[in-house]
């Protein structure tokens, strides 16, 4: 009987399958597929512009108040390209696919997926996220997550003007596990207490959508003890500083004294501090600091709410900054969002020509290549699957960090 020879289409289809469906933060992301190169192949470094949603401010009275609609955008660079590389032989080829999937694709899938989410996610940390929340000691030292903290993160997403539909949770097996013993007596009906009892994991929980992610990455705040700002009225991302005692690192979430946020639709105090994240490093005696979001305070004369404004007042000079946590603590960056909130995109990659076989996929908004060469030094045929992909915060006041002990 003749050999059934596995195809490298069909591997590809099955390989891009098990990527979209090994790792819950890329499942849970939004994905974007761009076929401007789909003929003739994407090139690392291609840009993309991205238009954020337009803000305005509401009038009182009758007489018109016309503003400038003053849209912003960002870019998202298609620049990372990952892939697995092996060699197999025709007697491999003549396996069921079942059998190829689970004993050759499954773990080269599995390490791709989990660099690709560890990547993104690392790059988000210091993206933009700045909502925090956790639960603390008497010290300030973060332990596990409750019911409020979770609680506490939709609340900032809701604040933020986040969908209140489709939000998710994905947290790192410990984070799991010490939320599935803290909250295990308060959820029902009784059907959701057994699964989350037999699994040891909670699927649909306090507006969340929950996922268990062993890629959540760890995070470690800088040595931070002390820093005030350097003149008053400042705006932007970019502040001056007193020269600061200690590191802050990209990730670091701080407040600045007497800054409160502000609800985004009605410009309204929050009657909390707003939260910034550290966007680069900075050094110890760092006369200069960025952060996210901007500063962008109301009107300074009138004292009237403005497009974008995301905060009270600008901070005042000599205000303190203060770190949310304490200096070197580590963490698990565990993150609740709206999957809008981040995106992913690839796009397809050229195929080359003189090659023994190759073949290309799209599926739910990933595209992946997959082609073998015949090496005459080896006398063999080696096989490489890729990936070419970036990723953007497009709208990070859509998550939230949740905090957990080590």
């Amino acid at each position: 009987m003749a050999n059934s020879l596995l195809t490298i289409d069909m591997i590809t289809r099955e390989a891009i399958m098990l990527f979209r469906n090994t790792n819950a933060f890329i499942q849970n992301l939004d994905r974007q597929y761009d076929d401007q190169f789909a003929i003739s192949g994407a090139k690392i470094g291609f840009n993309l512009r991205i238009r954020l949603p337009n803000d305005y401010v509401v009038r009182t009275g009758p007489a018109m108040s016309i503003q400038d609609t003053a849209e912003q955008s960002t870019t998202l660079v298609v620049s990372t390209q990952k892939g697995v590389d092996v060699g197999f032989s025709t007697a491999e080829r003549t396996m069921q696919l079942d059998d190829y999937s689970e004993r050759v694709l499954a773990p080269m899938i599995n390490n791709l997926a989990g660099d690709v989410a560890k990547t993104i996610i690392t790059g988000i940390s210091a993206g933009g996220v700045s909502n925090y929340a956790a639960n603390t000691n008497g010290s300030g030292a973060i332990i596990s997550p409750t019911s409020r903290t979770a609680l506490e993160a939709g609340a900032l997403l809701t604040k933020r003007s986040a969908p209140t539909a489709n939000r998710n949770l994905v947290v790192d097996p410990f984070t799991m596990a010490h939320m599935v013993e803290t909250l295990q007596g308060l959820f029902n009906p009784q059907s959701k207490i057994s699964r989350q009892y037999d699994t040891g994991q909670i699927y649909n929980a306090l507006n969340f959508k929950w996922f268990e992610d062993q890629t959540v990455v760890v995070h470690t705040t800088g040595t931070f003890t002390a820093g005030t700002v350097n003149g008053a009225s400042q705006t932007g991302t970019t502040i001056t500083m007193n020269a600061i005692t200690g590191t802050l690192k990209a990730g670091d979430i701080v407040t600045f004294a007497g800054v409160n946020a502000v609800n985004r639709v009605t410009k309204g105090d929050d009657g909390v501090l707003q939260q910034f994240v550290i966007t680069a490093n900075a050094a110890s005696g760092a006369t200069s600091i960025s952060i996210y979001p901007a500063i962008i305070p109301p009107n300074a004369i009138t004292g009237d709410p403005v497009q974008y404004q995301t905060v009270t007042a600008s901070p005042g000079n000599g205000a303190a900054l203060s770190l949310v946590n304490t200096a070197s603590e580590q963490y698990r960056y565990n993150i609740a969002y709206c999957p809008q909130a981040f995106t992913m995109v690839t796009a397809d990659l050229v195929m080359p020509k003189k090659v023994e076989e190759a073949a290309r996929e799209v599926y739910d908004g990933l595209s992946m290549r997959m082609l073998t060469a015949y090496i005459p030094g080896s006398d063999e045929l080696a096989t490489r699957l890729d990936i070419l992909y970036g990723y953007l915060s497009i709208r990070p006041e859509w998550a939230c960090v949740i905090g957990d002990t080590l």
